[in-house]
């Protein structure tokens, strides 16, 4: 479950990953070490989140992934101690990753000489709010933004014709953090040219980001105005609930918009893999991981084999 004893194992893990990835070059059998149990540590990070997902957020799609996660990390750390070192790349972005997610998960507002900060994800979930209201009344919908549970700024209220209020929450998950941190990760850990790194990040952060604004936004709007009240009965019975106002959100969001993503992010790695070719080795080492064999997705896709941190090979 998410909290304090997740969140520092979360940062144990990440540890873990950066200090095999820092030792890589000094003593690549001590790094494989480390990094063998960081991806222990991982696949036990995923496990204790698949009930949260599941039950708690109820999100089949996120608790089916976490669950696949924990034999997936089991097996790479298998494969990294065997001595398949191209997946110290996917270690390192891993590693990248969390060192870009887990300050907004876990760093609170602090005061420092009298000035007080309020804490990044504050910052952050109060301006997806802001850009996802913009956004809504453009559009013709005039929710009334009013204080949310932790007191951020961050939730809409819509009132239905009856009278009946409908309160939309934008949360830590609203931001598109999760998959931002993915593909800052992944161009961090290549060893590839700057110039294409910031060329990759350039395409795929702000896609992410504007992509993410609308998947917000087509959230709160079909929820606030009940669009999507469709197999009642049926859809309360799948997600384990009881309020038939809730319908609209489980379809537009945990239906949806989570299949949405899944497509989008294929397309924004199409894109990056065309500045970097480089992150194919990643994409690659996954797919043996899911499959047992061995892909040349350069050939493929038509483009350079570049080694990691190494030139193009014909």
């Amino acid at each position: 479950m998410p909290g304090l004893l997740s969140d520092l194992l979360g940062w144990g893990v990440i540890l873990l990953f950066t200090t095999g990835a820092l030792l890589v070059d000094r003593d690549r059998d001590q790094a494989r070490l480390v990094t063998t149990a960081a991806w222990g540590g991982f696949a036990v990070f995923w496990a204790q989140l698949v009930p949260w997902f599941a039950f708690s957020h109820k999100s089949y799609v996120e608790g089916f992934l976490s669950l696949a996660a924990v034999p997936a990390c089991l097996y790479a750390g298998y494969l990294v101690y065997s001595g398949r070192d191209t997946l110290f790349v996917l270690s390192r972005a891993v590693a990248a990753m969390g060192l870009v997610y887990l300050p907004f998960e876990t760093i609170p507002a602090i005061t420092v000489l009298g000035l007080s900060l309020p804490a990044p994800q504050q910052v952050l979930i109060e301006t997806v709010a802001a850009q996802t209201g913009f956004i809504t009344n453009l559009l013709g919908y005039s929710p009334a933004l009013i204080p949310g549970p932790k007191g951020y700024m961050n939730t809409y209220r819509f009132v239905e014709p009856s009278g009946h209020r409908l309160e939309y929450t934008v949360v830590l998950a609203c931001t598109g953090l999760g998959s931002m941190a993915i593909f800052a990760g992944l161009i961090a850990a290549v060893r590839a040219p700057l110039d294409r790194k910031l060329r990759a990040f350039a395409i795929s952060i702000p896609i992410i980001y504007a992509l993410n604004i609308a998947r917000v936004t087509f959230i709160g709007i079909v929820f606030g105005n009940q669009y999507m009240q469709w197999f009642v009965d049926e859809v309360l019975f799948l997600f384990g609930a009881t309020d038939p106002y809730r319908v609209s959100f489980f379809l537009s969001d945990r239906v949806i918009s989570q299949i949405g993503a899944v497509f989008a992010l294929v397309g924004v790695i199409y894109l990056v893999v065309r500045e970097l070719p480089e992150l194919l080795t990643v994409i690659e080492d996954v797919l043996f991981m899911m499959t047992g064999d061995e892909y040349d997705l350069a050939r493929q896709l038509d483009l350079p084999r570049v080694p990691d941190g190494g030139e193009e090979v014909e």
